[in-house]
């Protein structure tokens, strides 16, 4: 990390470093001595080789007198000492380890470090500065001597521009994602950075900013403080920065300034309730290295929320930190976590080491063909030797995997270690607490990261599973700040209103404050009263009042920043949503197609249209087969259905027609006439309550002036159509529907609509109007329905408030508007300015019922009436079977006529037979049953007499 690096160099990596060598080189000879002799170009090619060497060195470059260099110089030793001490890595062999102070200063600090390489190191542990990382990693490239770097965490060091550059601890790329994952989870939408104007500072920044714009977040404001800035200069900012709108401060610097910067926050009541500190792993660093931090520095961080890199707690790692601490004459009370990566990063070149030469690799240096001195130089260039093994030995280092203090050491493709992972710490009381925790793998968790490795769900980062321990915020809250206050610098929010000319109930011009009014007004200004707090705003007339504004021109002075919001009847669309964000829509919208209708003058034979012909056919059919059955089942029984035949087809008819009124004076009284009787009545109780209501309609009808039936007839249609002036519906209906735009004519206002609609296409109209349905319905409602909608909405969308992208005021008015809702206030604000009538108009065929709407009526009628005759004519049938004629006196009918065969009878008889009345055939058969019996007896005397 580069929280020591005082430093400030205006100039990019790559140049700097340069420009930084050259002075470099001209300080080196001065401490090897100018008369040093010039070297042959023979020797140029020379190398030290060793194939098994008994001393193997490494380097160190840190700052001893640091937050992390007092952590990390007795840890580097203490490992040092490991190595020597195991038998297993090394054997034979001793780890020598020659430390560089870089003393705060890039410069320095890259002076040393040239001075390091001259030792013929095959690694250097360190730099802890991402300044001096920057510029020493091109030396590491020319030398092949890997740097291992247990503390600069600048992203760009990863970059494929520093193949030697390993970093041994966790780059703030994961860092920034875990904060922006803490700020996603509390739902803030803007913060602002912090941070020391150095590489570390404005790389770190920058890697945020990228993973905020990932979640739909942002920086709002990026406060740049100097390394060396002054408390004057931090009292500057932070009142610069509390004028702003945001109250989420990430900040990104180094232990000195950041202890002053909430020193002077707690002074300018900047630790208070509704404010919100996050600061990266320099505070824990600084926590951490003390045994017991004073009262009043805690009492300045209560609230602050740190994130701290994630030490797996193990007993080989209590049993380190003891023992570091028994150490005499240590520089700090204690020890945070680069003394993990520290010593880790001496046992990650012993182990790489030993592969190395295991695998018969050498450890030579020879001189550099481009690295001697010119006639005449003053640069002992000579002196840097180039690593022969080195990149062989950079890949050994890479495929290196073993467990260490900080965890498992292993690197990815991106030579980053795996498993990257944060403590999130609350500052409360007088100790840190911590709230839960951050890993790549898990995302946020009150699990450690290590228990959730072995877990095989894709799921476990989602959304859904994140979850955190409760905060305790700056001003002992413990409800989570909304993030966001309105800028403390006079300035109201800045409202642009559509100045209408038409449609005036939604949103107009008025002379009283506040300068506007309508239901939208009226909808935005209840919505601003529910809030818990106030919005000081001033409505501002866009347009000119001659005719609507343009909309979408209105919406793109919002995402300019001309306005702040946009307040009346604007619809959302999805071209307007990539721009700016739009409240909950209050009241629903969508393209309608309006056409003009005219009254329906009454036909003389207006009665017969509520039948189609085959509707009348059938029914006409159904009363005389009814009419028929009925007489059939009703003609033995019932004497009011006998006579002559005469009489009797006049009853049939009669009785048909007569049961469409319920008229009929004739009784029934066989069951299955009964029966049929009964559900022929509500076959026609069901027809005659259908022609009267289709009747009625009929003769009130209104019918369609156009034959235009939905937007579908428009497109194909070639004549003009009308819309709303300033609508989007022109840009909607030419690059949406393709209709040509020599058809779209533009109407001012509502009387316009009306005469173009009344003229139609032939004297210069529209044959109809396309526009939105807020409008449609207020105009048929103002014209007592001389116009109506054809076909279905063919857009659905609604009206919103439009704010900047990113605005907190969108999400909390969106739920202000539901709560208008839900209580019935957005309803009645609707009654109070717009009117709507009912307008049902029809068309006349429309009306008109046909046989699909009967059909199942009729088939269960004719099925009883089938079954009915089948059941009557078994009936007779068996009778006439029965049946054996006699010569009686007293009949009308001669015996001869009942003679029959043993199997035939005529289809006469048979007629004759079921003319007869059911009373006779039943005495008949009485007569015949009485007959028999007594033949029977009589035969029986016979037989006993003989």
């Amino acid at each position: 990390m580069s929280f020591f690096l005082k430093v400030k160099d205006p100039l990019g990596s790559m140049v700097k470093g340069r420009i930084l060598l050259l002075l470099v080189f001209g300080l080196w000879i001065s401490t090897e001595g100018v008369g040093m002799k010039e070297t042959s170009p023979s020797s140029t090619v020379n190398s030290t080789v060793s194939s098994r060497p008994k001393v193997v060195k490494i380097g160190a470059l840190f700052t001893y007198n640091s937050v992390i260099g007092r952590s990390a110089k007795p840890a580097i030793i203490a490992a040092v000492k490991d190595v020597n001490s195991n038998r297993n890595v090394l054997p034979g062999i001793e780890l020598q380890v020659i430390l560089r102070d870089t003393n705060c200063s890039g410069f320095l600090g890259t002076v040393e470090a040239l001075q390091l390489m001259e030792n013929e190191v095959v690694a250097a542990v360190g730099p802890q500065s991402s300044g001096i990382a920057h510029v020493i990693s091109h030396v590491a490239n020319e030398l092949h001597v890997p740097l291992l770097s247990f503390g600069a965490t600048d992203p760009t060091l990863s970059a494929l521009q520093y193949p030697y550059f390993i970093r041994t601890t966790q780059s703030d790329y994961y860092q920034m994602n875990a904060i922006v994952e803490f700020i996603e989870y509390h739902r803030w939408r803007e913060v602002i950075a912090i941070f020391v104007d150095d590489d570390n500072g404005r790389n770190g920044v920058s890697a945020l900013g990228d993973a905020l714009s990932k979640k739909r977040a942002k920086i709002s404001y990026k406060a740049a403080l100097s390394p060396e800035a002054s408390q004057s200069d931090i009292s500057n900012l932070l009142n610069e920065v509390n004028l702003m709108e945001s109250r989420i401060y990430v900040l990104h610097v180094n232990p000195d300034s950041g202890l002053a910067i909430f020193s002077i926050a707690k002074k300018l009541q900047m630790m208070s309730s509704g404010y919100v500190w996050i600061a990266t792993d320099w505070l824990p660093s600084m926590l951490d290295s003390i045994v017991s931090a004073h009262t009043g520095t805690m009492n300045i961080l209560q609230g602050v929320v740190a994130f701290r890199h994630h030490i797996p707690d193990t007993d080989l790692k209590k049993s380190f930190i003891s023992r570091l601490k028994s150490i005499k004459d240590k520089e700090t009370e204690s020890f945070n976590s680069y003394a993990f990566y520290a010593y880790d990063s001496v046992w990650l070149a012993a182990h790489a080491i030993d592969v190395f030469l295991n695998e018969g690799g050498n450890i030579s240096f020879s001189s550099d063909p481009r690295l001697h001195d010119t006639k005449g130089s003053m640069l002992n260039l000579a002196a840097l030797r180039t690593f022969d093994g080195g990149d062989q030995f950079l890949h050994t280092i890479l495929r290196m995997n073993f467990t260490g203090l900080s965890g498992q050491i292993e690197f990815d493709t991106d030579k980053n270690l795996i498993h990257p992972a944060y403590d999130i710490l609350n500052i409360a009381g007088t100790g840190l607490r911590t709230i839960g925790y951050w890993s790549n793998h898990s995302g946020l968790s009150v699990l450690a990261p290590e228990t959730l490795y072995t877990k095989k769900s894709s799921n476990t980062s989602s959304t859904s599973n994140q979850k955190l321990s409760s905060v305790i915020w700056p001003g002992d809250a413990t409800t989570t700040p909304k993030g966001w206050v309105f800028p403390n610098n006079g300035k109201p929010l800045r409202i642009a209103v559509p100045n209408r000319v038409s449609y005036k109930e939604f949103v107009a011009k008025d002379n009283n404050p506040p300068g506007v009014q309508g239901f939208c007004i009226d909808v935005f200004e209840a919505a601003i009263n529910l809030l818990p707090y106030p919005v000081p705003r001033q409505y501002m007339l866009y347009g000119n009042g001659d005719r609507n504004p343009n909309y979408n021109d209105l919406v793109d002075q919002v995402a300019q920043n001309n306005y702040d919001a946009a307040v009346g009847d604007v619809t959302i669309v999805t071209n307007r949503t990539r721009y700016v964000d739009f409240t909950q829509p209050f009241m629903g919208s969508g393209l309608v197609v309006v056409v003009p209708v005219k009254e329906e003058k009454s036909s003389p034979w207006a009665f017969l249209k509520p039948f189609t012909a085959q509707m009348w056919c059938v029914t006409g059919a159904f009363f005389l087969f009814v009419g028929t059955v009925v007489w059939i089942l009703e003609h033995r029984f019932n004497p009011e259905f006998r006579g002559s035949p005469r009489k009797q087809l006049i009853t049939v008819f009669w009785f048909s027609l007569s049961t469409m009124f319920f008229a009929h004076r004739e009784n029934t009284v066989s069951t299955l006439g009964r029966l049929v009787l009964i559900i022929w009545l509500f076959v026609v109780l069901i027809i005659n309550s259908s022609y009267t209501a289709s009747l009625t309609s009929i003769l009130t009808v209104q019918q369609l002036s156009s034959q235009i039936e939905g937007i579908d007839g428009l497109i194909s249609s070639t004549q003009p159509i009308g819309i709303q002036d300033g609508s989007f519906a022109r840009k909607y209906l030419i690059e949406e529907l393709h209709i040509a735009e020599s058809r779209i004519v533009t109407l001012k206002n509502m009387q316009g609509y009306i005469d173009a609609l009344q003229r139609g296409p032939k004297y210069g109209g529209v044959v109809a109007v396309v526009d939105e349905l807020p409008y449609i319905e207020t105009l048929m409602s103002s014209t007592d329905c001389k116009f109506r909608t054809v076909g279905q909405e063919f857009t659905k969308s609604g009206w919103g408030f439009a704010f900047q992208r990113d605005s907190p005021l969108a999400v909390d008015l969106s739920t202000a508007i539901l709560q208008l809702s839900e209580n019935g206030d957005l309803q009645r604000m609707h009654d109070k300015w717009l009117k709507k009538m009912e307008c049902s108009t029809n068309d006349v065929d429309s009306n008109k019922l046909s046989l699909r709407s009967f059909w199942g009526l009729f088939l269960i009628c004719g099925i009883v009436c089938v079954l009915s005759l089948i059941i009557f004519f078994v009936r007779v049938f068996f009778q006439y079977t029965m049946f054996t004629p006699e010569a009686e006196e007293g009949h009308e009918i001669q015996p001869t006529k009942y003679r029959r065969t043993s199997k035939t009878q005529s289809f006469k008889d048979l007629i004759v037979f079921v003319d007869k009345k059911e009373k006779e055939i039943k005495e008949i058969l009485r007569e015949k049953s009485k007959k028999r019996r007594r033949s029977k007896s009589l035969d029986g005397i016979s037989n006993l007499s003989t």
